[in-house]
């Protein structure tokens, strides 16, 4: 297996690549504010010709992932278009318009509301007799804990609904702060014995539809011409692997406590993971 490489910057790699598939928390902006260095390499790598999809597990539809952009500093001319969990999960669900799902997981705020499942098709159950549990996240991510919900999972198992889960990041850098994802719960669902279908990272869905959205672009290139860059050994760099695509892994998202050494940090981190990073950077810059 080739060992990951190190480069200093963007500038370095952006030769052998046509396209960017750039996850958005944890490498262009952490949920308070934007990495303004990942954003200047993103608009670099376009104004020499190459195009950006954005791919992230945020489970909601793009026009809900895009509009913190202004706000935080991240700019227009970053990116070309926006593949999200949220849009993968729609697309699943409207592909089996009569199946009721029963949203599990939702509170009132911007990361676990209705634009997720608002206009579906599919009808709305009340409880877990449902053919579909739609995972959103935890009620109180900032409060609760996933084991807090192990026994009620249990019991959901034991009625068998398949567990739709719209975002599978287990957890995610808010700040300094990291916050518990639907991922933590769908782990434990499938500890339980459920079943759980992933529209997101690391799993093919999201990739075909950035693939669609880079189509819609122009041609799509060759896969050997395509980059992912992550902050997420589990699901940014093992979606990458399992796509046969080049990766550069970003130091700057869940692990954003690495030592001096950082080559030794990320080559023990990838070995945990049982991935591997193409290319590794602290943070993202050109």
């Amino acid at each position: 297996m080739t060992d990951t490489v190190f480069p200093t910057g963007l500038r370095a790699l952006a030769p052998n690549y046509d396209l960017i598939l750039c996850d958005v928390w944890g490498v262009i902006h952490n949920g308070r504010s934007a990495f303004a260095e990942a954003g200047e390499a993103l608009v670099k790598f376009r104004e020499d010709g190459g195009r950006v999809v954005l791919i992230t597990n945020a489970p909601v539809p793009k026009p809900r992932v895009i509009r913190y952009f202004a706000p935080l500093g991240v700019p227009d001319e970053a990116w070309d278009d926006c593949a999200s969990s949220g849009d993968a999960t729609r697309h699943l669900l409207e592909s089996q318009p009569h199946k009721t799902i029963w949203v599990y997981g939702m509170d009132n705020g911007e990361e676990h509301d209705r634009f997720l499942y608002e206009g579906l098709p599919n009808p709305v159950a009340e409880g877990p007799e449902a053919d579909l549990m739609l995972c959103i996240g935890l009620p109180d991510q900032q409060n609760d804990h996933p084991e807090d919900y192990r026994e009620e999972l249990r019991e959901i198992a034991r009625v068998g609904p398949v567990m739709v889960c719209a975002n599978p990041d287990i957890q995610v850098r808010v700040g300094n702060q990291l916050v518990w994802c639907a991922g933590a719960l769908a782990a434990i669902y499938e500890e339980e014995g459920g079943k759980v279908i992933y529209p997101g990272k690391p799993h093919a869905a999201i990739y075909d539809l950035a693939r669609q959205k880079a189509a819609a672009l122009g041609p799509l290139p060759d896969p050997a011409r395509i980059l992912t860059i992550g902050d997420g050994p589990i699901t940014d760099i093992a979606g990458a692997n399992r796509e046969g695509l080049d990766c550069l892994y970003v130091g700057t998202g869940l692990a954003n406590t690495h030592s001096e050494d950082f080559s030794a940090d990320v080559r023990k981190l990838m070995d945990e993971a049982g991935v591997r990073a193409t290319y590794a950077m602290r943070a993202l810059n050109w």
